[in-house]
């Protein structure tokens, strides 16, 4: 089990979340071709090592949030708000 560090409520059991994604993938704008969509929906790579999730506190303070985690070791590396990105615009 991980313990992910939630940044409003502390470490927390893995069981308390969940995964929703890859943080680092963007959605392609309405007017994007089929085969963007198709890309995006169904081709990713899948690469072992860090890798940047989104994970939402459900059973907390249901907050999301991105936390960094090594696909291969399980490490978890850091987390911090999905707000984050939004407080240096």
């Amino acid at each position: 089990m991980l313990l992910i560090p939630c940044p409003y409520c502390g470490d927390r059991a893995q069981t308390e979340f969940t995964y929703r994604g890859d943080a680092t993938v963007e959605r392609p704008p309405a007017q994007a071709s089929a085969q963007e969509w198709y890309d995006f929906v169904y081709t990713r790579d899948n690469p072992r090592g860090e890798h940047t999730e989104w994970w939402h506190h459900s059973a907390g303070c249901r907050r999301w949030i991105k936390v960094r985690r090594n696909t291969w070791t399980h490490e978890v590396l850091g987390s911090e708000s999905a707000n984050s990105d939004r407080s240096q615009e």
